[in-house]
């Protein structure tokens, strides 16, 4: 047999070699210089456990894929079931055993009229799906997303992706996209009355920045779109599954739309696996006769393992409360952190929605601190909030990432099973971290500049 445990015990001090050796030199790199490459040993619930004997909080969670913790046993324990079945995998010609019972699950807690499910290996995957249902279903070519979006990084997702640092180099990418201003109901009435326009993909909460819908942003877009004939796609991969306090965040605004993406949590962190809920009138475009009932497909959708990971996961969300637990530490982490922010210069706001939060950093008044600002930004947008995670993790061992490219927004995702206890050690951690910030010259600054000249070589 394999020794899995023996061979990690003699290779483990090989793994970052192997990485850079075979996987990405670039991103070891980055993480040496960070201090990010710590030796993780183990994981459980909402923490990381490294080397030294470190309990550390995880604000990353798999972006987002960690919802019920890591490691969750009683889903664990739903895959070895399934193995312990030998069932008959991936037949393609014959009926699933378990796709059936996880599409009736998602159905009865999706919001609307959804009622029909296509199973995907992840949410790029599921993005991809919906760009093809809205097309085949209305007949028309175009598809529209917002600026500063983030779908996926296939070349599909890609082409509805509104960061031009993932674009680029790409290119040429799908034809006949437009892309509208976030909370832009005219620019987007303007796009849909052309004509052409096939779906409408949004965020409801958009991830890269943590960026919120207005008031009656989505529910006045969802209202264009059926003015127009076009399909409301709302992409949930990470909002999706109690990350917000809602099953769903749509929900928060009354949203119904024509096609759900939902990925990331539904894998446990176990199993690849995501889904793409749409109305039945949609499917039935797809799959229009016998000889289209195999148009679109994929090898291993509705593989049982990423069938049982869900219905395990739905199973936990729902007999542990996370959602509900979801909104309550939400509320308290924002609340605290718009708290001890109030008292910093350079602290913005927080934003979002659940544990699903943003907090955003300003240029300081103080000339002093002005000065830092301007160093560090004039050599990367983004130093700033990266440089403040690093005494984070290694001070305070609590792991997080910045919410994007060009942005000083840091980014919370943290698992749904945190307590008030984690909720209460990031607030003061982060207090911690900001008071820091807010002397110059000082150690985060001087850590900064350090950084600076080690990763772009342009600082003494």
């Amino acid at each position: 047999m394999l020794d899995l445990e023996k061979m990690l015990a003699a290779e483990r001090g090989n793994l970052p070699s192997l990485a850079e050796s075979y996987i990405n030199p670039a991103f070891v790199k980055v993480l040496r210089l960070l201090g990010f490459d710590k030796r993780y040993l183990r994981a459980q619930g909402a923490y990381l456990f490294d080397d030294q004997g470190n309990q550390i909080i995880d604000c990353l969670a798999g972006y987002g894929t960690f919802a019920c913790g890591r490691n969750h046993p009683v889903i664990r324990q739903a895959l070895q079931q399934a193995m312990n079945l030998d069932l008959p995998n991936l037949l393609h010609m014959g009926i699933a055993s378990l796709s059936g019972l996880l599409a009736r699950e998602l159905v009865s807690v999706a919001p609307g009229d959804l009622e029909t499910v296509f199973f995907t290996n992840s949410g790029s995957e599921g993005v991809e799906t919906a760009l093809k249902y809205a097309r085949v279903a209305t007949g028309r070519p175009r598809i529209v997303h917002c600026d500063k979006s983030f779908h996926g990084l296939t070349l599909g997702a890609l082409s509805v992706n509104g960061h031009g640092i993932f674009r680029d180099g790409f290119g040429p990418l799908l034809p006949a996209v437009g892309t509208v201003p976030y909370n832009d109901l005219e620019s987007l009435e303007r796009e849909l009355s052309r004509g052409d326009v096939a779906g409408f993909i949004v965020e409801p909460i958009q991830g890269e920045g943590v960026y919120m819908p207005d008031d009656d942003y989505l529910a006045e877009a969802l209202e264009l779109c059926r003015k127009h004939g076009v399909i409301f796609i709302a992409d949930e991969v990470q909002t999706g599954l109690g990350r917000t306090g809602k099953m769903f965040a749509c929900e928060h605004w009354g949203i119904e739309p024509d096609i759900l993406i939902s990925a990331k949590a539904l894998s446990g962190g176990y199993v690849p696996a995501g889904a793409v809920l749409s109305k039945r009138w949609i499917h039935k475009k797809v799959f229009s006769s016998l000889e289209r009932s195999v148009v679109h497909s994929s090898t291993f959708s509705e593989n049982d393992l990423a069938m049982a990971a869900g219905l395990a996961t739905l199973h936990v969300l729902k007999t542990e409360k996370l959602v509900e637990n979801a909104a309550r530490m939400g509320e308290r982490l924002a609340a605290g952190l718009r708290e001890i922010g109030a008292k910093y210069e350079m602290f913005r706001e927080v934003r979002g929605k659940g544990l699903l939060l943003g907090l955003e950093f300003q240029s300081p008044k103080s000339m002093s601190l002005k000065m830092g600002w301007n160093l560090l930004h004039k050599l990367d947008a983004s130093l700033f909030c990266q440089v403040m995670l690093i005494p984070l993790l290694h001070e305070h061992h609590v792991l997080a990432q910045v919410a994007g490219h060009h942005i000083d927004v840091i980014k919370l995702i943290p698992t749904l099973v945190v307590n008030e206890a984690d909720i209460d050690h990031l607030i003061h951690a982060f207090d911690q971290v900001i008071a820091a910030s807010h002397r110059f010259p000082g150690p985060l600054w001087d850590l900064g500049k350090r950084f600076a000249g080690t990763a772009f070589g342009n600082v003494a």
